[in-house]
């Protein structure tokens, strides 16, 4: 039986208050075991519903540096919190008090979990029905912040073992996805003082970290490499300052003028040949070097590797393996077939034929 019970349509059912810091407005204790569920608790030692929009089953308040609500547990749940609506909250914890000892700093936090146990969690949060376990934002600072003290564990783990059965069983969501509208700020930002790794991504099958943007990911310092660098695309170019940037279109023969940067091509043969524009047809570049803000107009030229180029067939026709040198129309490679001025003025071999005409030929390139 109840020690206590209250009940109400309009007012409180039950009040206590105490006047001492050292004792409880309300105390509630089960030490009650059900036989029927193996000796197990039967009960709860506060219980709280609420079926009024926007009221609460219990809520706590403390206006004096204390703890509004405080719950213990030996070995179960020191709080278990549900919700139904998607759009409710299982907990809400908001903390609008400052320090004023502290510039008016906030004063604490809206939910600090702690936990002394192996393997056990501060926080836990689980949500089995499309939503989300955990949220944290913030206006001015950190939206959630989280430290271990020990080297073999996660200040956050996140880990997604849901597939989406419409999406032939791939996986259905991301086991941490950071996002940031911010310019120059992070979706995801990790870092380590003590010779560790800043952020860390592994998997068996897929992608272990993806980045993408304009710049998806930029380093400053070494990169050390374990396994193969795979790039997907073709050439490895370089970036050239470049005369005629109109004409310099993807694919254009190239040769460095007397100032040392780069025009397309314009004589038969000629030595100072540097290379093609890199990016034609279906070739991209895998690699590009000495990117840097510069007046002059610059372009990637391809020196090793794979590219399209434009040749021109009215000089010889083209066939696969034919060595391609200038030509006299601008811009356009051809056949190299005197040997005696081809040294020194070869771009590469032709890796398709051109029996006729104008248009783009993939080449290997290999400047000689």
């Amino acid at each position: 039986m109840p020690g206590h019970f209250g009940n109400s349509n309009g007012d409180d059912g039950a009040v206590a208050s105490t006047a001492s810091n050292a004792r409880s407005g309300i105390f509630a204790r089960n030490d009650a075991t059900d036989p029927a569920n193996g000796g197990a608790p039967g009960g709860n030692g506060v219980f709280g519903l609420s079926t009024v929009p926007n009221a609460s089953g219990v809520f706590g308040a403390n206006n004096n540096g204390g703890v509004g609500v405080s719950a213990n547990s030996d070995r179960g749940d020191g709080m278990l919190s549900r919700t139904a609506s998607s759009a409710k909250n299982g907990v809400f914890a908001r903390n609008d008090a400052t320090d004023a000892g502290a510039a008016g700093v906030p004063g604490g936090n809206g939910v600090f979990g702690l936990s002394t146990v192996p393997n056990a969690s501060g926080v836990f949060g689980a949500n089995n029905n499309g939503g989300i376990g955990v949220s944290a934002n913030s206006d001015r600072g950190d939206g959630m912040l989280s430290r271990t003290a020990s080297s073999a564990k996660n200040g956050v783990f996140a880990r997604n073992d849901a597939t989406d059965a419409a999406a032939a069983g791939v996986p259905g969501g991301n086991g941490v996805f950071g996002l940031s509208t911010v310019p120059n700020a992070s979706g995801v930002f990790g870092a380590n003082n003590n010779g560790g790794i800043g952020v860390s991504g592994a998997s068996e099958r897929g992608i272990g970290v993806l980045g993408r943007g304009r710049i998806a990911a930029r380093f400053e310092g070494d990169v050390e490499v374990t396994g193969d660098i795979r790039l997907l695309n073709a050439d490895c170019a370089e970036d050239f300052d470049v005369c005629e940037a109109a004409v310099a279109e993807p694919g254009t023969v190239m040769v460095i003028d007397e100032r040392g940067a780069l025009r397309p091509s314009r004589d038969a043969y000629d030595r100072r040949v540097a290379g093609v524009v890199s990016g034609a047809g279906g070739y991209k570049p895998g690699l590009v070097l000495d990117t840097q803000p510069s007046s002059s107009a610059r372009r990637p030229i391809a020196l090793l590797g794979k590219a399209c180029c434009k040749a021109d067939a009215r000089y010889g026709a083209i066939e696969v393996g034919d060595l391609l040198t200038t030509s006299p129309t601008p811009g356009h490679a051809m056949k190299a077939s005197d040997p005696g001025h081809a040294p020194g003025a070869v771009i590469g071999k032709a890796l398709r034929p051109l029996p006729e005409g104008q248009g783009l030929v993939p080449i290997l390139i290999a400047l000689q």
